[in-house]
């Protein structure tokens, strides 16, 4: 008889324990054992939270290589069956060859759950008829697991689920991170001191009352906005550097229904239109994706969400300035082009117009569609198409947390037919999908890639664009780590065409996330391990990097209402000269509105206990020397690139933190 000595870890989250009997059979190349209990010294308590528990299977000979075990859990007549949360099992050969067989799944059924030894395989390198085998049956019944569904049509599809507790137990919220979600959730209204407000669905009459409810939470960073949210140089800044960095663009020459003149905005003649944007510094951001939208009714009222477009100006401070607003697409004489020069109300409330028509872009556009939608394409193709032993699943699975169940929240509180953003935003109901439908349409990969889309804008000398500067270097990190670890695996272009299972992640992410539309530039299949190397890059920014830069500022920038309104109750002035502050209160929304949008940002911008940062692995997916050393070098990239973005954020007046790599999470999990 020969002994193997087998070490099981059960994780340290919580409710991790099994009370149940653990069995496990160990398979090599040359012959298995038998079906062993896991009965040990410690005996109920073998598979408690943290537990490291020894064990011995005996075999008659030697099973050669191992391949797999297989383990399964019986519950006992006093004890009903459980979930536990299997860490990993590591197994030495009386050989003396350790093992070591990442788990990291809850196994809450009585069913046989195998799993591969942590040296990553392709398909066509898995020779051993067991592992072949192992792994179809996987992919079956990952299959039934994570199913397609269309929550709306012409938007990417999401994962099939009844509720969260539908969803399976590897990829539903820990326990810490459901209870501070829903007390967040549930308290958000208690907590920034706005419960009773809720339901007031008064006008606001005065400045200093939106002072009052904003001074109850405020942030550093929101409290410089409330300070200085009039100004022209910060209302520019926030195109650079605020939550959505993602419309301003050069402007080369001015859209034929945009028609600025030199007298309009150079009014001394000290230069020219033309001139400006021959030497780049002028820029245009256009929400032509609004134009024509169904704007929502709010506490019955009609709402107005405007498509504008802002003509900015590099002046010789190297400061963005607004020099042009047109609130409509269409020019007429009802649509005046509001200029800085204009009646303090009118050219404020202008700018208004433009922030209110922001945050619907932002959230829709910029955050739901181009982050959260696209990251649980991301993630259920890759849980459908491609098993846990394969080097993909082991990179990109640490991206893919938490992403089904805030997607499955997202949609039931957000933007249902009861949601928050539904009931409170202008934008909320039928005009939602048109202008993710809009979205969809015009999405290109190009635009996910960082270095493509700010060549693209052409914003890439832009002064003070650090979203630009920080994203960058985050991107050539993660490509850099990516083509490290894509590169040990895959050695030729043909190696990559004959993966089965990465084409079918690929096309899976193509038909499902971008409808099967070529002209997205999506590609369907993958020829070469370049073009696998930019597309993973592009997926693990996203889900990460993206994400943060376009999500965790929510409150620092829309906690004080009138900088960023969710909706607005009165069209935009037609005539210059007949504004006041009465008609910017009274454009603004109710109370009750102003502090339901409050309250969702702050839920938005809060991270969680358990939040893991970009570029940290808490589960060891990957055995071999290689590959880790991979991950260690991104690790040490990510903490200088910290360092550098601290030490110049120290003599900011806005510092610029969300792709700071020690704030930025691994995954849309917020």
């Amino acid at each position: 008889m020969v002994q193997y000595k087998v070490t099981v870890f059960t994780g340290d989250r919580l409710n991790s324990t099994t009370l149940n009997n653990v069995f496990i059979k160990l398979v090599g190349t040359d012959g298995e054992s038998d079906r062993t209990w896991l009965m040990g010294l410690k005996g109920a308590t073998s598979f408690v939270i943290g537990a490291v528990s020894k064990f011995k299977v005996s075999c008659p000979t030697s099973l050669g290589n191992l391949v797999l075990i297989e383990l399964d859990k019986q519950s006992l007549p006093l004890f009903p069956e459980d979930a536990w949360f299997c860490a990993k099992v590591e197994v030495k050969s009386p050989e003396g060859d350790i093992y070591s067989f990442p788990i990291y799944r809850w196994i809450a059924d009585s069913k046989v759950h195998r799993f591969r030894d942590g040296k990553a395989l392709r398909v066509f390198e898995d020779n051993h008829h067991l592992g072949r085998y192992s792994r179809q049956q996987e992919i079956q019944q990952r299959e039934e697991d994570y199913r397609w569904d269309a929550y709306a049509e012409k938007i990417p599809h999401s994962m099939k689920a009844e509720n969260p507790f539908s969803l399976p137990y590897e990829v539903q919220f820990s326990f810490t991170k459901t209870k501070e979600f829903l007390y967040t959730a549930s308290t958000g209204l208690t907590e920034l001191k706005l419960k009773g407000l809720d339901n007031c669905k008064k006008k606001w009459d005065n400045i200093d009352s939106i002072n009052r409810v904003f001074c109850c939470k405020k942030t550093e960073i929101s409290e410089y906005v409330h300070e200085h949210w009039k100004e022209d140089a910060f209302f520019g800044y926030q195109f650079l550097n605020g939550v959505n960095p993602m419309l301003i663009q050069l402007c080369t020459a001015l859209p034929s229904n945009f028609p600025v003149t030199d007298d309009m905005v150079f009014p001394h003649g000290q230069c020219s239109l033309a001139d400006e944007m021959k030497k780049g510094n002028i820029f245009l951001c256009d929400y032509k994706r609004l134009d024509g939208v169904k704007a929502n009714t709010i506490n019955g009222k009609k709402q107005y969400l405007m498509a504008p477009l802002v003509l900015l100006h590099k002046d010789p401070h190297d400061k963005l300035m607004p020099i042009a607003i047109q609130l409509k697409q269409t020019p007429s004489d009802d649509n005046p082009i509001f200029l800085p020069t204009d009646s303090e109300y009118d050219w404020l409330i202008a700018k208004i117009f433009v922030r209110s028509a922001d945050f619907n872009e932002h959230q829709l556009n910029v955050h739901l569609l181009r982050t959260h939608l696209l990251a649980e394409v991301f993630a259920v193709s890759l849980l459908r198409n491609v098993p846990m032993v394969h080097p993909l699943y082991k990179l990109l699975k640490p991206h893919t947390r938490y992403t089904m169940q805030i997607n499955f929240l997202a949609r039931r509180l957000l933007i249902s037919d009861t949601g928050n953003f539904t009931q409170f935003a202008s934008s909320g109901g039928e005009g939602m999908f048109t202008i993710l439908q809009r979205s969809v349409s015009s999405l290109t990969y190009s635009s996910l890639c960082i270095p493509d889309d700010i060549a693209e804008r052409g914003v890439e000398a832009v002064p003070n664009f650090y979203y630009r500067d920080d994203g960058l270097k985050v991107w050539d990190i993660i490509h850099r780590s990516v083509q490290g670890m894509l590169g040990y695996y895959y050695k030729s272009d043909r190696e990559v065409q004959e993966d089965s299972e990465l084409q079918k992640w690929i096309l899976d992410i193509f038909e499902h996330g971008f409808l099967s539309q070529a002209e997205t530039g999506i590609p369907q299949t993958f020829t070469s391990v370049t073009e696998l190397i930019k597309f993973v890059t592009m997926v693990i920014y996203t889900c990460s990097a993206q994400h943060a830069a376009v999500n965790s500022g929510q409150f620092d920038y829309a906690g004080w209402m009138p900088n960023t309104p969710i909706s607005l109750q009165l069209p935009p002035p037609t005539k210059k000269g007949t504004t006041s502050e009465a008609t910017m209160l009274a454009t603004f929304p109710d109370v009750n509105v102003t502090v339901q949008g409050m309250a969702t940002v702050w839920l938005l911008s809060k991270q969680s206990s358990d939040f893991v940062p970009l570029g940290q692995y808490p589960e060891d997916h990957f055995t071999e020397e290689i590959p880790r050393k991979i991950l260690k070098d991104f690790q040490t990239e990510l903490e200088i690139l910290s360092g550098v973005i601290k030490a110049r954020n120290k003599h900011l007046n806005v510092p610029y933190t969300y792709m700071d790599p020690a704030v930025v999470e691994n995954s849309v999990a917020i």
